[in-house]
């Protein structure tokens, strides 16, 4: 298919790394073996290998069974500061191992399940997960199919995020990489020290990125009467019902609602919701956006004003936006992509817009959305496609960390819809691998905010998909002239 080389790093990536390997419980000897190929390509990467965490470990690995639960006190990721007296939680990536007929087995267990009109929760009752945990697989799996569903579960028995998952008997054929947001990529094992090197990449990736969700109140807040006159916020509540309708998101993941532990650690937010979108206030010259998820539940099919945000900058220092509150209502801060979405605008053209106050300058992206789902295809007559640098595609970043801003900003710079706002296309989108969709709608006279986006994708102009890519891919075109995305399949090294 022409895709893109596994091979390009980012140029940001941190060196002399703190690597600590506490095994769990339970091994095999092929995690065994794979930790210390793993700790010897980490070692040829010159990064240090601990005999014990201490604070200046940035990665903890671990095992643990596959398909068996862990017990809280065993979970690094909740006890690891406790344990071991650290100041800070490092990065932790559990090595779990199963036999490629144990994984089939998983796998078209959750096919079937999924694929009944009406779901079994019996389908969906795994040892160590909490009653209502089936309601959280079948979602997940319609979503991103029978292998989200397995990787939700096994995150939530091994109770850890960050899970490097190997398939194999004697000596591992793949491995998947999950993490938060349910990604997915499979690397093979075709060239063992290209297999350990691509992991560790994965795992330094991750390790190299900082969050940026320190967002900062401004004063003065806005006024109550002004708030209350703007068409903004209904226009937010509007769109949400809208892509709602179209199935664009889904819902968000608690951890409750998946395993019981006593307290959910630092390490981890009780919930996430999956996706956010933002609109430009002309009255307000700021961006009004979904809040953060990860603060409390938060349903983006059906936003109410306190669960709006209004952004009117990024900090200095890049690590978080700043934010007006609004008089009379709940104020929290806006979602993890803040940064992105505000930022993108400082290097693309403003536009003139007529309000009823006169007319405006306003910047040519009217309106973003980001949910966590693919494209299939899309008219390059009324879409444009900007993909992601090359190392995004091959070593994805985490949401709401400078490296996803720094990457999504420069995939937006370079639309030449956005660049020359005379261009006819009224949506550019990009694809985040293994996290999501990016969707920017330009200003079109007599529409709402989002109506140009959900218009496409009534005509089949954008053709969202429930299916992430996990990896790189490209957009090649069908017989009837539109593009379609071309990528590698996670499980076609099984035939499937």
């Amino acid at each position: 298919m022409g895709l893109l080389a596994r091979s390009a790093v980012h140029p940001w990536l941190r060196r002399g790394i703190g690597v600590a390997f506490v095994p769990g419980l339970s091994t095999t000897a092929l995690l065994e073996e794979a930790a210390e190929r793993l700790l010897a390509r980490v070692r040829a990467r010159g990064d240090t290998v601990q005999p014990t965490p201490d604070n200046q470990t940035d990665l903890l690995l671990t095992t643990a069974p596959f398909a068996e639960p862990v017990g809280w006190r065993q979970s690094l990721l909740l006890t690891a500061r406790r344990r071991f007296r650290l100041s800070r939680t490092p990065t932790v990536v559990t090595l779990i191992h199963a036999t490629k007929r144990k994984f089939r087995h998983f796998l078209d267990h959750f096919r079937r399940a999924l694929s009944r009109p009406e779901p079994d929760p019996a389908d969906f009752a795994f040892p160590g997960l909490a009653p209502q945990a089936w309601r959280v697989l079948v979602e997940q799996g319609r979503r991103g199919g029978p292998l989200l569903a397995l990787e939700r579960m096994i995150q939530a028995q091994a109770k850890c995020l960050r899970i490097l998952l190997f398939v194999g008997d004697e000596r591992p054929e793949v491995a998947y990489s999950f993490d938060l947001v349910g990604a997915y990529p499979c690397c093979r094992a075709d060239e063992p020290d290209r297999f350990y090197d691509d992991l560790v990449l994965r795992m330094v990736t991750a390790v190299s990125v900082e969050e940026i969700t320190h967002h900062v109140p401004v004063e003065p807040p806005i006024a109550r009467a002004l708030w209350q006159a703007l068409e903004t916020p209904t226009a937010m509540a509007e769109a949400a019902r809208e892509l709602s309708r179209r199935d664009f998101f889904t819902e968000m993941v608690r951890i409750a609602d998946l395993v019981h532990v006593p307290a959910v650690s630092d390490a981890v937010a009780e919930q996430y919701s999956e996706g956010c979108f933002a609109t430009w206030d002309p009255r307000l010259g700021a961006l009004v956006s979904t809040v953060t998820g990860s603060a409390r539940p938060v349903d983006k099919r059906q936003v109410t004003e306190d669960d709006l945000a209004v952004i009117v900058g990024v900090r200095p220092d890049r690590r978080g936006a700043f934010y007006r509150p609004v008089e009379g209502k709940r104020n929290d801060p806006p979602s993890s992509e803040a940064v992105e979405m505000f930022a993108m605008d400082e290097m693309l053209p403003r536009v003139r817009r007529e309000t009823p106050g006169g007319v405006v300058e306003v910047p040519v992206a009217r309106s973003k959305l980001h949910g966590h789902r693919g494209v299939a295809a899309y008219d390059p007559r009324y879409v444009e496609y900007v993909p992601v640098a090359v190392p995004y595609q091959c070593y994805p970043v985490s949401c709401g960390t400078g490296a996803q801003a720094e990457g999504i900003v420069e995939a937006f710079g370079r639309a030449e819809s956005l660049r020359n706002p005379d261009d006819p296309r009224a949506v550019v989108f990009t694809i985040l691998p293994g996290h999501g969709v990016f969707i920017v709608e330009k200003w079109q006279a007599g529409k709402a905010p989002f109506q140009a986006i959900w218009e496409c994708m009534d005509a089949g102009y954008l053709e969202v998909d429930r299916f992430v890519p996990q990896g790189p891919l490209e957009y090649l075109p069908d017989p009837s002239g539109r593009m379609r995305v071309q990528t590698d399949d996670p499980l076609g090294w099984l035939g499937e």
